[in-house]
């Protein structure tokens, strides 16, 4: 009798994994928190894409309200957010760093050389150092930086003229108009 109870615990197991995986599936990434809203980025000095020898660290993008996209030639939804970044980037309402995330260093400029380039400067995260510090689960993300280098929040999926309107652009006027407040531009 043991030796058949033994033989049904592989499919109670089975069983039980199918039923998170199941849960999983009608998980929203764009709803999981992030751990590092109201901290300071996390600290980093990285080579600009286009340039190895100049460095960005996590002190270069205080004294202004910032968005951080991560963003990938191999990311398909990155390709489809990119015109909108483009047309967010003509507007000039902040800064825009990109970390080009996990990527080849020659595709990532050809991809930006063709396509435009919307970002003020590009982090190069080749081995995903930083995207594993901001606890990133895949491109494209985007991270709302006040002016003191504090993560205000985390936006997981491409950017659209729904979430600039609904979400992002009112907490940036509200950053913005803080910062102003503070002395900061």
């Amino acid at each position: 009798m043991k030796k058949r109870l033994v033989l049904f615990i592989p499919l109670v197991l089975f069983l039980v994994m199918g039923v998170f995986l199941y849960k999983g599936l009608f998980l929203n990434p764009q709803n999981l928190d992030s751990a590092l809203e109201g901290k300071p980025i996390p600290a980093f000095q990285l080579e600009r894409l286009e340039d190895r020898g100049d460095l960005i660290t996590n002190e270069s993008l205080k004294g202004h309200v910032s968005l951080l996209n991560v963003w990938a030639t191999w990311c398909p939804s990155c390709k489809y957010e990119h015109p909108y970044l483009m047309r967010l980037a003509r507007q000039n309402i902040l800064p825009i760093y990109g970390i080009n995330y996990r990527d080849e260093r020659a595709m990532a400029i050809r991809e930006l050389n063709r396509q435009g380039d919307p970002y003020t400067a590009n982090i190069f995260d080749h081995d995903g150092r930083l995207g594993l510090d901001l606890g990133v689960y895949g491109a494209p993300e985007s991270y709302l930086v006040d002016h003191n280098g504090i993560i205000r929040y985390r936006y997981a999926g491409p950017i659209d003229q729904r979430v600039w309107n609904e979400t992002l652009f009112p907490m940036i006027e509200e950053l913005q108009a803080a910062a102003k407040l503070d002395g900061a531009s």
